[in-house]
């Protein structure tokens, strides 16, 4: 009988034992559980961050999806889809015969005139004529129906050249560069040294020309798109064109030995016609008192002297 209580007992303590021990568990599985650890997010700038990251937009971002983070950056349109406006430099020559040039040069720069332009650089004489004519870019079209107008097309050509790709080169390096001055300058407004605004204002005076010779450059490259240069020849009917080659043979350089022989002639007249002038206003009275100054050192020879006879 004691040996059956002390059995019961055993049996009752081991179930109360592993009561207890359930009810530990499940209270630490269902508040007494730490947390998973959290990863730490750390701010743009931060450790975390490199420089590169900062300035490229590849570092880490708090709070961005997944597919956000997947997403490939917005390609940049390029120069030569359809939908970019084109910059061209455009430029024409014509050949043109008249019955009389300096007529016909006139007939070209008013069409020129009309539309516009205006005249660069002119050679006109009786028998030839070369014409440098600047017309806006949208007019040309319409000043080279003038132009053809004025005598009979020999020849007639044009080109255009594509800038689109060096305007936005240079549009983008402006901008850049305008940035990068304003950092600078705002380093200088917090300079602390000597050292450091002397090395800030020189990269600032160094900054600055770069700018000034972009900003010149898109100048230059807008003023070539907004005129194009139209080269106009005009030469009499029944005339060869100018032919502007060298001729080395016999003829050709006996030709050019007489014609500069005819100018060095003609430089010594130059020369001896400036001169002539000034030695006639001058000479003369050189002459006379060279002449007076000779005859006044003419030695005069004087007489033998008489030497007296001794007495015997």
């Amino acid at each position: 009988m004691v040996s059956r209580r002390a059995g019961l007992t055993a049996v009752l303590l081991v179930a109360g034992a592993l009561a207890v021990g359930c009810t530990s568990t499940d209270s630490m599985s269902s508040g007494g559980a730490p947390a998973a650890p959290v990863p730490a997010l750390h701010e743009p700038g931060g450790p975390g961050d490199s420089a590169t990251d900062l300035a490229t937009g590849t570092g880490a971002r708090s709070g961005s999806s997944p597919t956000e983070a997947n997403k490939e950056p917005a390609e940049p349109p390029r120069v030569n889809q359809p939908g970019v406006d084109r910059k061209l430099v455009r430029t024409a020559s014509v050949e043109l015969t008249a019955g009389k040039v300096s007529d016909a040069a006139d007939q070209v720069r008013d069409a020129v005139t009309s539309e516009g332009g205006f005249s660069g650089q002119e050679q006109v004489n009786d028998r030839y004529a070369t014409l440098t004519l600047h017309v806006p870019s949208d007019r040309l079209d319409k000043a080279l129906e003038k132009i053809t107008a004025a005598g009979q097309v020999r020849n007639r050509s044009q080109t255009a050249q594509d800038v689109t790709e060096q305007v936005v080169d240079v549009e983008s390096r402006i901008e850049t560069q305008r940035a990068s001055l304003a950092r600078v300058r705002a380093l200088l407004d917090r300079a602390g040294t000597i050292s450091e605004i002397v090395q800030l204002e020189g990269e600032v005076t160094r900054r600055e020309a770069e700018l000034e010779s972009l900003l010149k450059r898109r100048e230059v490259l807008a003023g070539s798109v907004a005129l194009s240069t139209v080269t106009v020849r005009i030469s009499l009917d029944g005339a060869a064109p100018p032919v502007a080659e060298d001729d080395d043979s016999f003829l050709g350089a006996l030709a050019t030995g007489w014609r500069a022989f005819l100018d060095a002639g003609s430089f010594v007249l130059r020369v001896v016609g400036t001169v002539l002038p000034f030695a006639v206003v001058l000479g003369i009275p050189a002459y006379l008192l060279w002449r007076a100054r000779r005859r006044n050192r003419t030695v005069v020879t004087p007489p033998p002297a008489v030497v007296p006879a001794t007495e015997a």
